[in-house]
């Protein structure tokens, strides 16, 4: 038995030297003040990197986490709620100028982002994001509102649907002084009872070759022709006479600022100054774009259990963001990122659970509605 004691000891402590020590990833406050300015610059870049859909808006932080790295900065681990806008994302506009949808319009969703950040040397860098977005439950808001329009688009080839889509363009086209525009693609719909069935939709508009004297016969377009605006129209057949009304918002154009993510890290406090263009080597890009993808769920009610049980959270915001899988973490160049010729590895772990969550999150949020808050 004596024998035994100290091989006992040396397994014993074998065992603990190979266990994992605590984990990096710090929990921070939902609403401190550089967790919500990050988070911003996380949303913006999402906004940037995506070619289609609406603009997103943050309505809160729901958990983050910060692994600070010696010379390379902070990578923060972000969960965000978020709400989609009246903008397009081709709008290229910035999330708070944007309008929040209605609450019986909304869409709603979450969002996972991994962003870098380092003060002293002026990096804000984007490294992936995954958001899933889901349409306001159809059944509580008739619940809440039955003469509301339905918050869930109605069939896109409706023939209704494409009726007042280009009845709106050609009443906008027949205001206009000299420019005409053609349809591109209709992106939102829905209807509602007024005086008579009511169709709203929104489009996308291009700039047609057509004169105003071809009048509809030019009112269709190539759909892979390039988006100048955004439309809002309505069509509604009341008793006697129809109704067409129409709003047009002019994308504007905008070229991409050399200094990529970096240039807007001036914007950010504590910031220590640096010379314009030395934010990032000169034989490499500013940047690359960050992994990512949003994904467009059916209403919960669509797909809810028979038996009428609640979705499980896990299902209903299926929001996954791995750029690793080892527990010990992955190496990744950040090289590009940083003045000098040595290479910089950021260490990147597996995106954290719900464990370990700060106290102080999820931090308030904008829309504080619980239709539109992910579980």
């Amino acid at each position: 038995m004596g024998a035994l004691g100290p091989l006992g000891l040396c397994v014993l402590a074998a065992c603990c030297a190979q266990s994992p020590g605590p984990s990096p990833l710090r929990p921070r406050g939902c609403n401190d003040s550089d967790v919500l300015a990050v988070a911003g610059f996380a949303l913006d870049s999402i906004n940037r990197d995506r070619r289609d859909g609406y603009v997103l808006s943050l309505n809160r932080v729901h958990d983050a986490r910060e692994h600070h790295q010696e010379n390379l900065g902070s990578l923060f681990y972000l969960t965000l709620d978020v709400l989609e806008t009246d903008c397009h994302v081709l709008s290229k506009k910035a999330w708070k100028d944007c309008r929040v949808r209605n609450l019986h319009d909304s869409v709603y969703g979450q969002c996972k982002a991994m962003f870098l950040l380092n003060k002293p040397r002026r990096v804000l860098h984007s490294l992936a994001y995954n958001c899933t977005l889901r349409p306001v439950s159809r059944r509580k808001i008739h619940r809440m509102c039955p003469d509301c329009p339905s918050p869930s688009p109605i069939d896109l080839s409706d023939p209704s649907v494409l009726e007042a889509a280009t009845q709106s363009l050609e009443k906008y086209n027949s205001e206009s002084p000299s420019k005409q525009y053609s349809l591109v693609k209709i992106t939102r719909a829905s209807n509602q009872w007024v005086v008579g069935p009511a169709y709203f939709v929104e489009y996308l508009i291009t700039e047609s070759t057509c004169t105003k004297s071809q009048g509809s016969s030019c009112l269709l377009q190539l759909s892979n022709s390039v988006p100048v605006g955004l439309c809002i129209g309505s069509l509604t057949r009341g008793p006697i006479e129809k109704f067409v009304t129409v709003t047009c918002d002019f994308f504007e154009s905008q070229d991409q600022n050399p200094g990529g993510e970096n240039s807007a890290v001036e914007t950010l406090p504590g910031m220590e100054e640096v010379p314009q263009g030395k934010t990032a080597p000169t034989n490499a890009p500013s940047q690359t774009p960050p992994r990512g993808s949003v994904q467009y769920l059916p209403d919960l009610d669509d797909n809810k259990p028979e038996d009428g049980r609640e979705t499980d959270p896990q299902e209903a915001f299926p929001v996954k963001l791995d750029l690793t899988t080892d527990p010990q973490g992955e190496a990744l160049d950040v090289s590009f990122l940083f003045l000098g010729p040595e290479e910089q590895r950021l260490l990147v772990l597996p995106f954290p659970g719900e464990g370990q969550r700060s106290a102080e999150c999820p931090g308030p949020a904008q829309e504080s509605s619980p239709l539109v808050l992910p579980p």
